[in-house]
């Protein structure tokens, strides 16, 4: 009786757990990533003379992976 109910626990957290990865697809997916990627233009853009360039080339690599069609 106990082994049924684990093994019903396990099917739904793996349900659970498919339908998350499923619904990480595309934009969302996408924000996972350029998010950190923005967050530390931003720091970098503090550097005096090449924070704004290093900011810069951060941004136009966050666009771009925003742009992957998933």
């Amino acid at each position: 009786m106990m082994k049924s109910k684990q093994v019903e626990r396990w099917l739904v957290r793996g349900g659970v757990m498919a339908l998350l990865a499923l619904s990480l697809n595309g934009c969302v997916l996408t924000k996972l990533v350029t998010v950190p990627m923005r967050l530390v233009g931003a720091i970098v853009s503090i550097i005096p003379v090449a924070g704004n360039t290093g900011n810069s080339a951060i941004q136009t690599a966050a666009d771009t992976v925003d742009d992957v069609p998933l």
